[in-house]
């Protein structure tokens, strides 16, 4: 009984440590739990209520489109919350047309990899019937793990030199 009492006194003890949670900052329209970064931006300390706190990376902006409109895409993006987009440096478009080139030949290798993989598995799968091993005459089992493996991996060649296609058509037309 003393044993029991003592647990349930224990567990008392220790929930209100289990239920607390840290402090929680409200920096303008943003919420934060470090301490640091609220003081070093004059955050106020959120109190009463609860607050839900949700672990995430904050979504990247959307890139301004190239139109005439030099106004409208500056003064959104001058706020603290679009930082890491504005430092980005911009692409040279001799740059990018190299990148895409580059990127191109390297699918186009794998293509052709991925489609001599392919014509060598359908040669040896052979509609469904490839040839039997000495040890695969007496063991029908073998054969039949062997022609599985052999469906499994054509299947996997067809998505690889699908999935290639895909990248390479959404490249930019080759210069």
């Amino acid at each position: 009984m003393k044993k029991t009492l003592i647990a349930l006194w224990t567990l008392c003890a220790c929930l209100p440590a289990a239920w607390s949670q840290d402090r929680i900052y409200r920096c303008g329209n943003e919420y934060t739990n470090n301490a640091t970064q609220a003081k070093e931006r004059g955050c106020k300390v959120v109190e009463g209520g609860n607050v839900t706190v949700l672990q995430s990376q904050r979504p990247a902006a959307a890139p301004s489109s190239g139109g005439g409109g030099g106004g409208g895409g500056s003064s959104a993006s001058s706020g603290s919350s679009a930082a890491a987009p504005v430092n980005t440096p911009r692409v040279v478009a001799s740059d990018q047309r190299a990148r895409d080139s580059d990127a191109r030949a390297i699918l186009e290798s794998e293509l052709r990899k991925a489609e001599a993989r392919q014509a060598e598995l359908v040669r040896e799968y052979n509609n469904g019937t490839p040839e039997k091993s000495a040890l695969e005459l007496r063991n029908t089992q073998a054969y039949l793990d062997r022609l599985a493996a052999l469906k499994a991996s054509l299947a996997r060649a067809d998505s690889d030199v699908a999935g290639i296609k895909r990248e390479l058509a959404r490249l930019p037309p080759a210069n």
